[in-house]
């Protein structure tokens, strides 16, 4: 609301002052509202701050365009964040959904779904570009009003690119279905037995086994420090593998 105050009234008036009372004015508003229906005012406060800052900012320079400054620093500052916990493996998308469905970090356990998500993040990290590529030109140029326009319209775009995005994560992710909380234990977890295959010494490194438990699809065999087999604790199916048959004496 104060964004699009703030744009409407530089767009009738041209006057930098008037526009600057009508966005802390609504911003005000939305604040009184909200407080008189007794829901949280937090996030309106700091939206209020943050109006108030770039009020600040563009009554100092004595430019319009500097009104959109902190917003467009944001985009940038997110832009930046996204790519560097890309690059690390900590896709965005997946830390909120850890938070939001309170599994914490267990996605990143999964290979699948650890893909999924920075194959999704990708699509709202490419919206986010996309913003930027838009705003930049115009607050270079001091075309107020358009910019106005695009920020307006911003968080509706954000939300569009993280639907599309999360729609990306449900196709890469398909059927796949493992544990939230996969674990890597050693093979003396009871739903896993180790059976020796003929042609291998019982006592030896080198014998052969046969598991009865297979890891989740997205999961790779790991191999522990004495020469066990790490697999997920999650309840998967056990897969049975019949030993070799043995080869018929020869007279």
């Amino acid at each position: 609301m104060p964004v699009f105050g703030f744009t409407l009234s530089f767009a009738l008036t041209h006057r930098l002052a008037v526009a600057l009372a009508l966005a802390l004015a609504a911003g005000a508003a939305v604040c009184v509202y909200r407080a008189a229906r007794r829901e949280p005012v937090w996030g309106t406060l700091g939206a209020l701050g943050l109006v108030c800052v770039a009020g600040a900012l563009a009554a100092g320079t004595g430019q319009a365009t500097s009104f959109f400054l902190p917003s467009l620093l944001l985009h940038a500052v997110m832009a930046v964040v996204s790519a560097v916990m890309l690059l690390l493996g900590w896709p965005p998308m997946g830390v909120v959904v850890g938070l939001i469905t309170k599994e914490g970090t267990g996605w990143r356990r999964c290979r699948v779904r650890r893909r999924a998500f920075t194959k999704g993040n990708l699509v709202v990290f490419a919206g986010n570009l996309k913003m930027l590529a838009i705003q930049i030109p115009l607050f270079l140029s001091g075309q107020t009003v358009a910019l106005g326009a695009v920020d307006v319209l911003g968080p509706i775009a954000i939300a569009l690119s993280a639907l599309l995005g999360w729609r990306v994560y449900r196709r890469v992710l398909g059927g796949h279905r493992c544990d939230r909380h996969d674990r890597m234990t050693v093979v003396t977890d009871p739903v896993v037995r180790r059976e020796p295959l003929p042609g291998g010494d019982r006592r030896g490194r080198g014998a052969r086994f046969a598991d009865t438990a297979t890891a989740c699809a997205g999961e790779v065999h790991l191999e522990g420090p004495a020469g066990e087999h790490l697999v997920p604790a999650a309840a998967h199916r056990p897969v049975h593998r019949a030993p070799d048959a043995p080869t018929p004496a020869v007279e």
